[in-house]
């Protein structure tokens, strides 16, 4: 069946996809929107992001918190800043707290709470909501002159239910990760039949899984704050400290997951990868050395897990002990050289013997996607289809965990959403720099 031509059609109705349509709504009340969504349920995304309460965005963010074209990422960002994020979910009748992390929730500590208002907000603007519509193809109709100002109908979407003909389209089908709650990837194959380019796709803000050599099981719940580094190819690309968390399967926590991308991205490009720890941050290992033997010289009947326990939990203490071969009762000024130059080295560069990440069924996101160079900034519109838009995780561009990658997906469906919400007779171009308030 082939709906009634609408003004514009929106892939997607996730973060990005419901905020592009609720912005157009606001920009132009007279047009005709509508949300096709594969899934049954709109939002199941956002009602299991941060632990079911919505990290919604940060109290502080910059392009720094992103991995994408940096000088494009700014601009994205700078269109839509925080305070005017805060304010906007005030508007929708969601207020938000800060927590100490930086991090943004809904006062209610309820995804559902920022769901629902997302999409009563939508159906109050007369935004059609279609679940159960997944897109299959993204046609262009051939015999539109685009450098005209008639407006008419330029794509038609064919999905599950029939088709849909389109002024305009916004894909806001997000990347692969999660992908139980829908966003499995099609997005890709839809705008690489268009003409767009997709980088490689690897899962980011995803746990790792050790070999069972290792002792992460004994330690599993157990949190503490590490360095960690990953080496790619005999060189390091990234260094970053934060909480780590071990787990009967590997390690995860906020400083892993972020690092994960690097491991996952050269691991995909089949370059030799290792992620090492610093238990120590900040320290090394000479610095370790004569934090050891000041230890050992002052307190020289203290055992050496006592020693250790200093700086770590007991299971941890006792763990390194027993992975260096050490005696955890023996005393610390009588520990042997080759134990001791083993102990530092371990706890100033633990190789973690990763096997794997843990999969896209338990990936915060996704690395790679649409090159943001295809893509007008100012308008999201992309620079090879005229007329479509492209928002949200699909993109090259992921951000560190803590509320960054739904600022991503809401300052891009702001932009889209405007700048798609021109009104027939305008030149897209000139109309969506002006609703992207350039």
């Amino acid at each position: 069946m082939t709906e009634a031509a609408g003004d514009l059609c929106i892939i997607g109705a996730g973060a990005a996809g419901l905020a592009a349509g609720i912005f157009a709504a606001e920009q132009n009340p007279h047009l005709t929107i509508e949300l096709l969504d594969g899934a049954k349920s709109i939002g199941a995304k956002i009602l299991v992001s941060g632990g079911g309460r919505c990290n919604v965005t940060h109290d502080v963010v910059t392009p720094d918190d992103f991995f994408g074209t940096r000088h494009l990422v700014r601009n994205v960002l700078a269109a839509f800043p925080v305070q005017d994020t805060i304010q906007w979910f005030a508007s929708l009748g969601v207020d938000l707290k800060c927590e100490e992390t930086g991090k943004l929730f809904p006062v209610t500590d309820k995804a559902r709470t920022v769901l629902e208002a997302l999409l009563a907000r939508s159906r109050a603007l007369g935004v059609v909501l279609r679940p159960g519509h997944r897109v299959t193809d993204i046609a262009r109709l051939e015999h539109v002159d685009v450098s005209d100002n008639t407006d008419a109908s330029r794509f038609v979407i064919r999905h599950q239910e029939g088709e849909t003909v389109a002024r305009r389209v916004i894909l806001a089908t997000g990347g692969r990760s999660l992908p139980r709650t829908g966003s499995d990837g099609s997005g890709y194959g839809l705008a690489q039949r268009l003409g767009h380019r997709v980088t490689p796709t690897v899962p980011a803000l995803v746990a790792l899984v050790l070999d069972d050599c290792c002792f992460h099981k004994e330690l599993s719940g157990l949190a503490q704050e590490v360095e960690i580094q990953t080496v790619v190819q005999g060189k390091a690309v990234d260094r970053r400290t934060g909480s780590l968390l071990w787990t009967h399967f590997g390690i995860s926590g906020p400083v892993v997951m972020d690092a994960s991308r690097f491991w996952c991205l050269a691991r995909e490009r089949g370059e030799a990868a290792e992620v090492y720890g610093n238990f120590l941050p900040g320290r090394t290992t000479e610095q370790a050395r004569e934090w050891f033997l000041a230890q050992a010289a002052g307190y020289p009947r203290r055992s050496l897990v006592k020693l250790l326990m200093g700086v770590f939990p007991e299971r941890c203490a006792e763990a390194f002990c027993r992975h260096v071969a050490g005696d955890p009762q023996q005393a610390s000024a009588q520990v042997p050289r080759s134990i001791r130059d083993r102990l530092l080295s371990a706890l100033t560069r633990f190789r973690f013997p990763v096997l794997r990440d843990r999969g896209w069924n338990f990936a915060e996101v996704t690395a790679g996607g649409i090159p943001l160079e295809e893509v007008n900034f100012r308008t999201m519109e992309s620079k090879l289809v005229p007329g479509l838009h492209l928002v949200g995780e699909v993109l090259d561009c992921d951000g560190r965990i803590g509320g960054f990658n739904f600022q991503w997906a809401w300052a891009t469906g702001r932009l889209a959403g405007r700048a798609a919400a021109v009104t027939p007779g305008a030149g897209i171009g000139e109309q969506g720099e002006r609703a992207a308030g350039k």
